[in-house]
This record gives structure tokens, sequence and C-alpha cells, in this order.
């Protein structure tokens, strides 16, 4: 599916990304700090090359514990130098010794003790910061006006093309699996809840695509999203709640189909409804496979907000730096620049 930009009037910068591991850092911000007693130990790793699966592989076999005794609250990449915290059931700090620091494992830092174990979602965002080399000439003029309109109107909340695999065919599986129970009950829930994602994102992809001109437009019948907390609420009259929404203290959301969330009404419900007929489903069809998969769903807003934006050009070298909240992905920040 091509999904469009929405800074298209503008070109693209161009360039190389990953050109070396340090070219892409990841630290992520914690939602809490441990409290200073319970059963879990909280640490800050720091690590290179090292994807957070393999991270968690790696503690389990040097601590002695059952990786279902690893909590972490995000994944981050692996071609990248990122740094995140975990949780570790039974764990002493003294243990900690047999972590060697090496050319993937740089750091290991003692946060202290909590009562619970971290889980998926457990943060609050991630600070990013990329360099892209090799930029067109016309950089210093355009990064600005790409990054402003970022910053005034948000960032296209795409999922990005890892959701989908080097295919981009996830969300195919990921339909078949819908509504084959035989096959479903073959694979791991773990395994088997990756291609429903795939499936649920891919419906969102092109609803968003098809709303990216009001990405940052309330329309009756939208459910939506308060920024600070995640609470949606059904929009009965737009022209008083845009102001909320220029203000990014609220954003239109997109749906994530399951058994429990609620459709949006008006324009943005036929735009959903539109999508998900194109693949010859109906939301009542996706509601009932929904119930049988366990799906419960959810909204996902539109939009998310570009904070803590700097950037610097040295020769034909961009370093950016900027924040994005969980769940929200660098490289829709990354393609709106560079086009690619």
């Amino acid at each position: 599916m091509t999904m469009p930009f929405l800074t298209a009037m503008l070109p693209g910068i161009g360039g190389q990304m990953r050109t070396l591991p340090e070219d892409f850092q990841v630290e992520e911000h914690p939602l809490y700090l441990p409290c200073g007693e319970g059963e879990h130990l909280y640490v800050k790793i720091r690590k290179r090359l090292l994807s957070t699966p393999d991270l968690v592989l790696r503690l389990s076999s040097l601590l002695g514990v059952k990786a279902q005794a690893i909590g972490v609250a995000g994944l981050k990449d692996a071609r990248a130098v990122t740094t995140q915290m975990v949780s570790l059931l039974g764990v002493t700090p003294e243990r900690l010794d047999r972590l060697k620091s090496d050319e993937q494992l740089l750091s290991v830092e003692v946060l202290g003790r909590h009562r619970n174990r971290l889980r998926p979602g457990h943060h609050a965002g991630n600070h990013f910061r990329l360099v892209i080399r090799d930029v067109a000439t016309h950089a210093s003029e355009t990064v600005p006006l790409v990054t402003d309109m970022l910053v005034q109107r948000g960032v296209p909340n795409y999922f990005g093309p890892q959701r989908q695999g080097r295919s981009g065919q996830n969300y195919q599986i990921g339909a078949e699996l819908l509504v084959d129970p035989t096959r479903r009950n073959r694979l791991s829930r773990s395994k088997r809840m990756w291609y429903l994602n795939a499936y649920q994102s891919h419906f969102f992809n092109d609803m968003l695509a098809r709303r990216l001109d009001r990405l940052d437009r309330v329309l009756v019948g939208d459910w939506a999203m308060k920024m600070e907390n995640g609470a949606c609420f059904l929009v009965e009259d737009a022209t008083k709640e845009q102001p909320r929404a220029d203000r990014f203290e609220i954003s239109p959301t997109g749906i994530l189909f399951g058994s429990r969330v609620s459709w949006a009404g008006e324009e943005p419900g036929e735009i959903e409804r539109a999508v998900v007929a194109e693949s010859g489903a109906t939301p009542e069809s996706l509601i009932e496979a929904a119930k049988a998969c366990g799906i419960r769903g959810e909204r996902r807003s539109l939009r998310v907000p570009l904070t803590d934006l700097e950037w610097a050009l040295e020769g034909t070298a961009l370093t950016l730096s900027f924040s994005l909240p969980p769940g929200a992905y660098a490289t829709s920040v990354l393609r709106e620049l560079m086009k690619k």
C-alpha cells in the first residue's frame, strides 16, 4: 500500500540512514522509577547491535533466570545504540557481575527494586538521536519547512514497515488466520497475535492515508483521543472541539478492529467501513472474528506530537534529535524528510 506524505509539496532530502549503528540512537523515557522495594530489580541497559528479544535471551542465560522473569517496556531496534529499562525477577545486584561489558552490552546500571514487572507500554516514549548522511544540497532550506509542519500538525502515526515483514505481506497471513481457527491453533499465541496485529495495522494505515489532509481536524462522528491520558470520546460538535485539536490536546483516531472497540460514525465511519469493505469484510464480520481470536481492539491517534526537536547540518550530514510518545515510529519522521 502506498502511504502518502503529509509534506508531499516539499522535496525529499534523500540520504543514507544507519551507515553506523551510532547513527540511530534511542533512549527510552521511563513512565515511572522503581519505588525501592519488591521482588523485581530494575536496571537500565545500554546496548549496541542487540535487539530487545536477543537481550532477553542473553540475560536469561547469563543470570540463570527464565525469560518470563524478565520484563521490558518496549522493543528496540537491533541496528542501533539503544537504552532501555529492564526488570529482573529474583535477581540480586551482586549477580549482575556476570554481565560483562562488550561491543554489544555497553553498560548496566542498577536503578532499584519495584513491586511489579515491567510490561509492554510501561514507558513514556522515546528520545531519538539520528544521523542522515549524504543529504541533498537543499536540506538547509527544506528541513525547517518539513519539521515545522510536523510540529504544527503532528506526525502521521503510520505503523512502520517492520510490522509487515520483509515481504510486506504479514497482513495477508493475519487475514487468513482471522477466519481459520485450525491454522491459528497451530501457532503460538505471540506469533498468532503478531500476524493479526499486522492485519489491524494494515487497515489503520489505509484509513490514515485517506484522512491525511485532515489528520489535525476533528469531524462529527470521530472518536477523539485526549492526548494526556489516551481516553476517547465521541465528537458531536466538531466546531466546539477543534480549538482543542489545534492545541494538540485531542486528536482524531482510527480503529484497530476488535470485539469491544467502537467504530466511528458519520463521515469518519464511512471511511473506516469503506477501507474494510475493499477487503471483503464488514465491521460486523470483523467483530465476530475478533471475538473468536480474543482481540478486544482499540482506537489509535491519527497523529502524534513531535517534541524536543533539534537539528544541525554539518556538510552533508544531518543530525536530528526529537521525542515521540509510546507506539510511534521514528521512521514516520524520517520518511517525511527523506521521501523514501
